[in-house]
């Protein structure tokens, strides 16, 4: 199993920088750098890659709305070149929150996408000029939606590896669906080593036997929170309002991925009750609404021995990478952390 770690949206990148390198020493194996809203994660991973020479690099997630697909292509072939093969592009929907309200895009036919987008970064790592006929991209474009005057182009430059791995984060059936057909990784949000199969195993199952047989079987990523703590009750309290924020306010009441999930896992109630609350502006009930169950479940805190039987569950459930979020105040507590997961996991 992998060990890994998600970098904060916030803070002062250049300290975290450093922070990395002391990772990478400590026999860290990936780091990933979000993008939700926040500074873009090419810049970050750029800067990564020249400070670093082992560790994988992964974008956790490029959104696939707000750039083209060859764009898309072009930004993971450079950031695999300049970290000597280092890296693994994770895209995925992300929502119509931030879609069409920071990025102005209409959040349309995310399945469809997703699949073209990648039949799209394929191509044109293998340097094939791009001919892409369909539903949602058309390249070259038609004469009668443009100039006229475009042509197929494939890539100058000769990429590092023509399959560069991808790591798609999804959530719902059809998509996990996909995902488990023609993707290298899977990032689900929220894992439950427990549940999971329940909700995923069937969609999971359908699109493995639709896989290509030069694909690798599916690199399965969770992202727990991290704390070796004799301590847990003081710690839990701190992973409640992102579950919150997720649960009750990301999308509108019948819209919202992470609610119906955290339902399925058998929270319905306490789902419903939670989105009430944050929607209602009661953010701080919301909070304390969460279950200390739901968050010690899809979490790794507690004494080493506790994080310990959680990560054999997580192996169980058929999680390949941990890319936890170690919750830590400054930069020596983390890399502690870090060291004890990889001490744990070994």
């Amino acid at each position: 199993m992998r060990v890994g770690m998600f970098l904060n949206y916030a803070g002062g990148f250049r300290e975290v920088a450093d922070e990395v390198v002391e990772l990478e020493r400590a026999g860290v194996d990936l780091i990933a750098v979000p993008e939700a809203y926040s500074f873009d994660a090419v810049s970050q991973l750029g800067f990564l890659a020249a400070r670093t020479s082992t560790i994988t690099l992964a974008s956790g997630i490029l959104q696939l709305y707000t750039r083209t697909p060859t764009l898309t292509a072009m930004t993971a072939a450079g950031l695999d070149f300049v970290s000597d093969g280092r890296f693994e592009l994770g895209i995925g929907a992300s929502g119509p929150q931030v879609i069409e309200g920071f990025h102005g895009v209409p959040y349309d036919a995310p399945l469809g996408r997703t699949r073209e987008l990648v039949d799209i970064c394929r191509m044109v790592w293998r340097r094939e000029p791009v001919v892409h006929e369909g539903r949602r991209y058309t390249i070259p474009l038609p004469a009668d939606q443009g100039t006229g005057l475009g042509k197929p182009l494939k890539l100058i430059n000769h990429p590092v590896r023509e399959r560069i791995p991808i790591t798609i984060a999804s959530l719902g059936l059809k998509s996990v669906e996909q995902t488990a057909e023609i993707a290298d990784g899977w990032l689900p949000m929220f894992f439950h080593p427990e549940r999971a199969a329940g909700v995923w195993g069937d969609a999971l199952a359908a699109g493995t036997a639709k896989r290509a047989p030069e694909l690798a079987p599916l690199d399965i990523f969770a992202s727990p929170a991290l704390a070796i703590t004799d301590h847990p009750e003081q710690v839990l309290p701190l992973v409640k309002p992102q579950l919150a924020l997720y649960i009750g306010g990301m999308g509108a009441r019948g819209k919202n991925f992470y609610n119906e999930l955290i339902s399925s896992y058998g929270f319905e109630a306490e789902a419903a009750h939670i989105q009430d609350l944050y929607l209602e502006g009661r953010k701080d009930e919301a909070i304390a609404a969460v279950p200390d169950e739901l968050v010690s479940a899809v979490s790794l805190i507690g004494p080493a021995g506790h994080v310990a039987e959680r990560v054999a569950a997580f192996a169980e459930a058929g999680v390949t990478t941990l890319a936890v979020t170690p919750l830590a105040r400054t930069s020596a507590e983390r890399i502690a952390l870090m060291g004890g997961l990889r001490a744990i996991v070994g």
